[in-house]
This record gives C-alpha cells, sequence and structure tokens, in this order.
C-alpha cells in the first residue's frame, strides 16, 4: 500500500511538473490568421437590402475558430476551438433568420505535449437557438450581425439565467450518453496521463460578418459562453476552469461557404473540408 501510495504521488508531481514546466506559453500565431474574400469579384454586391437578403439565403459550410486564455493554470493555457458545421439562411415574415448545426470540433492547445478532446455527440448536443440577423450596408458591403441567442448544454432551465455552479442541480442532463452528468472532455498529457472532464457550458456567442464578392461569409465571432466543471476522473483535474476569449478579432474568425443543400452531414461535409477551409492554425510547426 505504501508503495502504491508512493508511485502515485510521484506520478501526480511528474504531471504537475509537465503542466507547468514551461515559464511562458507558446505564441500566438500572426494575426489575422486569415484573409477572405480576397479573390477576383464573382458577383457585385446587392443593391438593396431585399436583393442582399435573397442573395445570402441558402446552405453554407460552417468554420470557424476562437482563441481562449485560461490563467487558473500555473502557466497560462492558450486555446483554439475550431468548430465545424452547417450555417442555413432563410427569409420568414420579411425576416432573415441564421439556424446554426455544428457537428465537429477541433482543441488546439499551447502545450504540445497537452491534449484535449470533445466528443462529436458533444458538439452535435450544442443546439444554438435560431436568430434574427441584423443586415445592413457601409462602405459599399453588406454586413451581417447575429446576436447572442444563449443555450444550455449538459444541463436543463432557462439560458437567460446565468450557469448553475451546483454539481448535484436536478437539471443536469447526459446528452453524449456516457454515463456522466454533462458533456465529457478527455484530457491527455504525453503518455502518462489521461483523465476526464464533466462540463456544462452556457452557450453565447455573435457573429459578425461581411457578404464578400465571391458569395462567401467571413467575419470574427465574440463568444461570452460561460463553462462549469460538473465533476472528474481525477480529483487533480476537479478544479475550477477561468477560460476567456482572447480580444484579438483576428484569432477569432468564421468563414460560411454556400453549398448543395444535399450536404447535409458530417461525413459529407469533413469529406470536402480541404476544399472549402484554409489549415485549421497551429501554435507550432508540425514535423513532417
Amino acid at each position: 500500500m505504501i508503495r502504491k501510495s508512493s508511485c502515485f504521488c510521484q506520478g501526480l508531481l511528474f504531471l504537475l511538473f509537465i503542466l507547468n514546466s514551461c515559464s511562458q506559453p507558446l505564441p500566438w500565431p500572426e494575426s489575422p490568421l486569415y484573409v477572405f474574400g480576397q479573390g477576383d469579384p464573382v458577383m457585385s454586391q446587392p443593391a438593396d437590402m431585399e436583393s442582399a437578403m435573397k442573395e445570402i439565403v441558402g446552405h453554407y459550410a460552417h468554420y470557424d475558430v476562437v482563441a481562449y486564455e485560461d490563467t487558473t493554470t500555473r502557466t497560462t493555457m492558450r486555446t483554439f476551438i475550431i468548430s465545424y458545421g452547417f450555417t442555413d439562411f432563410y427569409i420568414e415574415e420579411g425576416r432573415l433568420l441564421q439556424s446554426d448545426r455544428f457537428i465537429h470540433a477541433e482543441q488546439k492547445l499551447s502545450r504540445k505535449n497537452a491534449r484535449s478532446v470533445f466528443s462529436d455527440k458533444a458538439v452535435q448536443a450544442i443546439k444554438p437557438r435560431v436568430s434574427e440577423v441584423e443586415l445592413y450596408q457601409k462602405d459599399g458591403k453588406w454586413h451581417l450581425y447575429r446576436p447572442e441567442s444563449p443555450s444550455l448544454l449538459g444541463i436543463e432551465g432557462d439560458p437567460l439565467k446565468p450557469l448553475s455552479k451546483d454539481p448535484n442541480d436536478l437539471n443536469l442532463t447526459d446528452p453524449d450518453n456516457d454515463g456522466h452528468p454533462g458533456v465529457t472532455v478527455q484530457i491527455s498529457v504525453g503518455k502518462f496521463f489521461k483523465g476526464e472532464i464533466y462540463i456544462t457550458r452556457r452557450e453565447i456567442f455573435s457573429n459578425y460578418m461581411t457578404l464578400n464578392n465571391d458569395g462567401t461569409l467571413s467575419g470574427y465571432v465574440v463568444d461570452r459562453s460561460e463553462q462549469f466543471v460538473v465533476g472528474a476522473s481525477k480529483k487533480i483535474l476537479k478544479q475550477p476552469s477561468n477560460s476567456f476569449q482572447h480580444p484579438d478579432k483576428g484569432l477569432s474568425q468564421v468563414l460560411l461557404v454556400k453549398v448543395d443543400p444535399e450536404i447535409d452531414t458530417p461525413e459529407e461535409l469533413m469529406r470536402i473540408r480541404d476544399e472549402l477551409f484554409p489549415a485549421e492554425p497551429e501554435f507550432y510547426k508540425k514535423n513532417n
């Protein structure tokens, strides 16, 4: 028993050494990550509001990147969350409405030896509400603003109220159906440590986009989401998370590309991912 306890303590100290070994996190890539809509013009900008709405209506493949920093760790952890999905615009009673559906997400951490994974089931459980889009013209371009429409993940209740911080809340759900409350995030550090945290979220985001001459929509994401750690598979992982969006808009970008309405499944989108979207951002260059 003493030997087992000693080995656990050594492993814990080694984990902490790995997590805190860097005095500084890896730097952010150059901003902006991408420059969209700069190709040869294919279409002229619509002349009026009605024409602009009709031009925007359609089924789009969705790609966005949001940059976060977490200051609860000894060394600041920087993260990119890259989300894939579909966005649909349609007109109803003279209003332009936006509907989003997410299918897959990648997380890029600013430490080479640390990795976190959010399952597709968890991503697909995110259900943003349909939102009316504000459309306006500026500097000869049409711009869209999708306002915040909070939604809950891993817990039921009123999405307009702050996220519950009660780990025993009776409204907790298990949307990824793995037997744990909330949704599960898998954490690993090299080959030496693996564990899970169980979280709830209140998704609060807005989009600022421009209609480009090539028919794409691009811009940036503002994310004020709330997150709570309900539990964890290991005690060391059961700790608060104070993650906030980096203020540089060039590190949190969104691109919508109109696609055939028949392309509507995760498999179909990820199969043509490289044809539609740029390479995912990295904190460091991968070895060839």
